[in-house]
């Protein structure tokens, strides 16, 4: 464990702070049968009657793919220093695997070219959910051989950009991927197989370890890491199965995958717990999964609060909604539960630098008055959570940079348009894109590299 910093003041961040804002393609590129794009499951699933809000797609989102130019004039309003983005694994290639698609990596590379020459820093996500349906039709993430597909797209990407970019993210939020689109089938693929849920974590994770070598060998001198969307799990009571419960919980969403990750296994408890669940490999998989990182990339939200529970096995855990401010996702604002969090981190783990890759909150925004977009409830969900880590950057957490969700509102998967996380406010039917008040506070602490009074947008 580190000493806590004192060469900070209060409210201060380090000089070399990275700050950024986030997409990811799928949610706001659009353009998804042009210049040879393939098909991805989120165009399927997204085009399947009853699957997301109002039947909304992805077909044009934010129109991202042909005003990325004036979306890099957003960021430099912003002040940011680095933008984090993902790449549409089908516009690479169309197949999965195979043909490679030129004019997609075109449009990389102008991205990427642009922003550079606006003084921010690309960070590239690699999958962001968006897989190929080619290789869903030929079993997704439950066949090994996509994890091998992923690592030559890495190939593909890296060979082509790996000469700018030096921030790679494999893979974001991979628990989300397995539970939500394989156990309950609430996102894209759609399917409600739980037996595929442990294969489908440990094939994310390889694939996750393939690519690290890879993207090292393409892009000389760049940080690769990985992004997890994590909680800190507390009980909901005092009794001992309160906190086994909540242990569980930690080992279903946090340790599951920070272990093999960190430590070169599964966790042992939640082995037992998930028991038959558990899908045998070949043990040297755990070296691949274990490669060496330069960052943890962390999306946090929001906490738990869990009781244990007779029903819901295998984890017997029950979600208890206890009393404070909720989101317009029914997320509770909580900022202690960051640093918490970054403080267990650094403290089970020690990876070697953390980034937190995503934060926001989601309102309901009114559209525009004069040019305006007040939205005060963000602002202070961004207030008290950047607070939270600055305060572990002073109790000795080695964290390096902060991405605010999201540059703007965005097609928000099953929920469609009905939730708005962006910095910008977006018109879907002109596409307009106006700065909130949030926009406005987050660029004056990024140009001052420090937390600002929140009335000073008001």
């Amino acid at each position: 464990m580190s000493q806590p910093r004192t060469d900070l003041a209060p409210g201060r961040f380090p000089a070399d702070f990275t700050w950024g804002t986030a997409t990811a393609a799928y949610q706001i590129e659009g353009a998804v049968r042009e210049d040879g794009r393939g098909e991805s499951i989120w165009d399927r699933f997204s085009h399947t009657p009853g699957k997301t809000h109002n039947g909304d797609t992805g077909d044009v989102a934010c129109d991202h793919y042909h005003r990325w130019q004036g979306d890099i004039e957003l960021m430099r309003r912003l002040h940011v220093n680095a933008y984090r983005f993902s790449i549409a694994w089908p516009r690479i290639l169309p197949e999965g695997w195979g043909r490679v698609n030129p004019p997609g990596l075109d449009f990389y590379d102008r991205l990427v070219d642009g922003l550079l020459a606006a003084g921010i820093t690309p960070w590239v996500t690699l999958y962001h959910w968006d897989l190929p349906q080619a290789l869903e039709d030929r079993g997704g993430w439950p066949n090994p051989d996509t994890s091998k597909a992923f690592a030559e797209y890495a190939d593909v990407v890296t060979r082509r950009l790996g000469d700018r970019v030096k921030h790679w993210i494999t893979l974001n939020e991979p628990w989300v991927v397995a539970f939500l689109g394989y156990f309950t089938g609430e996102h894209a693929p759609g399917r409600k197989e739980p037996e595929s849920y442990l294969p489908v974590v440990h094939n994310l994770l390889l694939a996750h370890g393939l690519a690290v070598p890879v993207i090292r060998e393409n892009s000389r001198d760049s940080q690769v890491g990985i992004t997890l969307n994590l909680t800190h799990a507390y009980p909901a009571g005092d009794s001992a199965e309160d906190e086994a419960a909540a242990r569980r919980l930690d080992g279903f969403m946090n340790r599951w995958f920070l272990d093999p990750l960190f430590t070169g296994g599964y966790p042992r408890d939640m082995i037992d717990v998930f028991g038959s669940w558990v899908p045998s490999f070949d043990e040297s998989d755990l070296g691949v999964i274990g490669a060496p990182l330069d960052f943890l990339g962390v999306n946090y939200y929001s906490p738990s609060f869990v009781r244990h529970s007779e029903g819901n096995p295998p984890l017997h855990v029950e979600q208890v909604r206890v009393d404070g401010e909720y989101t317009d996702m029914g997320w509770l604002v909580y900022p202690q539960g960051l640093y918490d969090l970054l403080t267990r981190l650094h403290r089970d783990y020690s990876p070697a630098a953390i980034v937190i890759t995503e934060n926001g909150a989601a309102y309901p925004d009114e559209p525009p008055v004069e040019g305006r977009v007040h939205d005060p409830k963000r602002v202070e969900y961004y207030a008290s959570h950047l607070d939270a880590a600055q305060r572990a950057i002073r109790d000795g957490v080695p964290l390096r940079g902060y991405f605010a969700w999201s540059l703007m509102d965005n097609f928000e998967w099953a929920f469609g348009y009905s939730k708005r996380f962006g910095l910008y406010y977006v018109d879907y039917e002109t596409l307009e894109r106006t700065i909130k008040d949030s926009g406005l506070w987050y660029s004056r602490v990024v140009a001052e590299g420090q937390l600002v009074p929140t009335e000073s947008v008001a």
